[in-house]
């Protein structure tokens, strides 16, 4: 198929496109613009379009069932060659876009953490602290965050040490496979990518929201955190875990009745009934965001 009739083939797709659109702002005429740019400027991704139509055509759906646009000044998303296929890339900053638009949260961000940063969680309810020498010299990286706001005005933080992040890179299909990788060429966008991927598990749920990281996963072939996840740890947590929750919400002026209610549902994305329903891991979680808490007497 010549380059002519991969234009033309995109252009033929604007029934489909119509029909599963659901974002008036996203259009086929924009879009479909932005999809021919990408091929005219790319030869080797018109030549896999050329091969594989059905995959541009799934590609080119997927845009309007997603509600994401290929505008490249947005960097939101894009046409990729993966394997043999076309498909529909999402970036970190479409995937925030994505949780904004759709009112899953309000505002929000993802940084990379370098050894020469200062770092500091400063608990469930607040922001995290996060300074750095832009234009020195900041070392290597240690891990990433993803901060959001939600609907109701909190703050929720989610964050992974370098290990944890290097965990799920070698669990990619991508990587696995030894061929080519965003991993290789663009380790920093994929390190943000992830950190949001987890953190989005404990916003409200959005069909769109989840439908881009299904993509993900799937089409991309990114396949890590949800199509290969580890068995939830289920260790019950111990007395001593219960007792230094207990400590630290005297500390911080709060009762259990507080941490229940509110912060637990925040933190871990899931309602329990009283403490001892916590894994040893959540237990671990909660803690550490308790010590983040000033205390009670500390306004």
């Amino acid at each position: 198929m010549s380059n002519f009739n991969v234009i033309e083939y995109v252009h033929q797709q604007e029934p489909l496109f119509s029909e599963r659109n659901v974002d008036e702002k996203i259009t086929f005429a924009k879009e479909s613009h932005y999809a021919i740019q990408a091929f005219q400027s790319n030869n080797y991704l018109a030549k896999i379009a050329s091969q594989n139509p059905v995959s541009l055509q799934n590609a080119i759906i997927n845009v309007a069932a997603i509600g994401i646009s290929l505008n490249p000044a947005s960097k939101h998303a894009y046409l990729v060659p993966r394997k043999g296929s076309i498909c529909l890339d999402i970036s970190y900053l479409g995937l925030m876009h994505l949780a904004m638009s759709t009112g899953s949260i309000k505002w929000g961000q993802c940084k990379i953490v370098y050894a020469n940063d200062q770092y500091q969680n400063n608990g469930l309810d607040k922001a995290p602290l996060h300074q750095s020498n832009t234009f020195g010299d900041r070392g290597d990286i240690v891990g990433a965050y993803c901060t959001v706001k939600t609907v109701d005005g909190d703050y929720l933080t989610e964050e992974m040490n370098i290990a944890e992040i290097n965990a799920i890179m070698n669990r990619s299909e991508s990587v696995k496979s030894g061929g080519m990788s965003p991993w290789r060429t663009d380790f920093s966008e994929m390190a943000r990518k992830t950190v949001v991927k987890r953190a989005s598990k404990y916003w409200p749920k959005v069909d769109r929201l989840d439908s881009a990281i299904h993509n993900l996963n799937t089409d991309v072939g990114e396949g890590f955190i949800d199509n290969q996840q580890e068995p939830r740890d289920v260790t019950p947590c111990h007395v001593s875990q219960l007792d230094e929750i207990t400590h630290q919400l005297q500390r911080i002026g709060r009762t259990e009745n507080d941490l229940i209610n509110k912060l637990i549902p925040k933190l871990l994305g899931r309602n329990i009934v009283e403490l001892p329903e916590l894994t040893a891991s959540e237990a671990v979680k909660v803690i550490s965001s308790l010590e983040g808490f000033p205390n009670a007497n500390n306004d």
